[in-house]
């Protein structure tokens, strides 16, 4: 076959790859469109803030409960120390909690 000369199949294969080539763009924009509602920003600021109300609360009751541990190693208070600290650590968590709800988001 020359170069001059047009094969029948030639033309069905370009209207196919034509095809494909707007269906892939159609999929791709769409694709594109559900993954920018998706990963919206306000939904990574929720995940943060909740990443760091339960850091607040796992720190106030593990710093709390270790303060006092240490607290009743060394004075000898049995477990009063550790009670009386963890309730300090809980008390202060739940307060940096309050106060992250309470300020004003930007």
């Amino acid at each position: 076959m020359s170069g001059t000369e047009s094969d029948p199949n030639a033309s069905s294969e370009d209207s196919r790859l034509t095809s494909l080539e707007q269906r892939l763009d159609r999929a791709e924009t769409a694709e594109n469109d559900r993954t920018a509602i998706a990963a919206s920003p306000g939904s990574d600021a929720n995940y943060r803030l909740g990443n760091r109300v339960l850091a607040e609360l796992l720190g106030g009751m593990i710093g709390g409960a270790l303060l006092g541990w240490l607290i009743d190693r060394f004075a000898g208070t049995a477990p009063w120390g550790l009670l009386g600290m963890l309730m300090m650590g809980i008390i202060v968590a739940f307060r940096n909690i309050i106060r992250l709800s309470q300020t004003p988001k930007k």
